[in-house]
């Protein structure tokens, strides 16, 4: 079994500050963007009763057979980790009832340190569940000019640390890839993830690129003067120092590396 059939998201939309967040995200260029009034990276949508909602849906599954071979994405297009779930814990509720009744494979993907604060129930889930820390560069002048309202490259890598020393099975995703310096970043991951995963936006904006140049990332990256990191193939270096330092089983690519549900 290859891939996830069950995506899971507790909010719709992002909150995850001015200016729209994250300009490379590509959920804000979609209709969801116009649910509710307001700019992208102001407000979300919280899906109150999700977790009645899936411990109905976990319970069909199982009758049926199927939940040993269910993979789950959370969450695919807005961060489980919202600022407001420190008050209304929907993502540790859906957590909670995945431990009851686990899926095959859960791949919890966030930015957000909050994570930290679910360990005790993810490690209920045992080797069923992949934490995923987004860091798409090692670089903090980087992260400020492309995403300044995100947690800073130092506390995202204490967080997968910590994940890793608690002995859930940690994976950095580099998605979108930022300009890097190859050597560093891969010095930085070595010792705190199991696996790493490098997209970039010709690979992994679902058009070869075309969406994330609709978004203006070219002129950004233009602006900025990273130009030359915004090409077909800018990848190819960090994916050398990664496989040189982690080892190429270890480091993972696109879609396909997602994907692998396996460890």
């Amino acid at each position: 079994m290859r891939g996830f059939a069950f995506s899971l998201n507790p909010y719709v939309g992002c909150a995850f500050g001015d200016n729209g967040g994250c300009p490379f995200c590509y959920v804000r260029a979609m209709p969801v963007a116009r649910a509710v009034a307001g700019p992208w990276g102001k407000w979300v949508i919280v899906k109150h009763n999700l977790a009645q909602v899936l411990r109905h849906e976990l319970e069909i599954l199982e009758a049926q057979g199927r939940l040993e071979r269910t993979a789950v994405f959370m969450a695919s297009a807005t961060d489980p980790y919202q600022g407001v779930e420190r008050r209304l814990e929907i993502t540790r509720s859906c957590l909670a009832v995945m431990a009851d009744r686990p899926p095959f494979r859960l791949l919890l993907q966030t930015r957000s340190p909050m994570v930290e604060r679910d360990i005790s129930i993810l490690r209920q889930l045992g080797q069923r569940v992949i934490v995923s820390i987004t860091l798409e560069t090692d670089d903090e002048t980087v992260r400020r000019a492309f995403t300044p309202t995100s947690p800073s490259v130092a506390r995202r890598l204490a967080c997968a640390r910590m994940l890793r020393e608690a002995k859930i099975f940690t994976q950095i995703a580099i998605a979108p890839m930022l300009p890097n310096n190859p050597s560093r970043f891969a010095e930085l991951v070595e010792q705190v993830v199991d696996r790493v995963v490098i997209d970039t936006y010709f690979d992994g904006d679902g058009s070869g690129g075309n969406r994330s140049r609709w978004l203006g990332m070219a002129e950004l990256y233009q602006r900025l003067g990273y130009e030359q990191w915004f090409r077909p193939g800018a990848e190819q270096k960090l994916m050398a120092a990664m496989s040189a330092r982690l080892g190429p089983q270890r480091v993972l690519f696109s879609r396909d590396g997602f994907n692998a549900i396996y460890y």
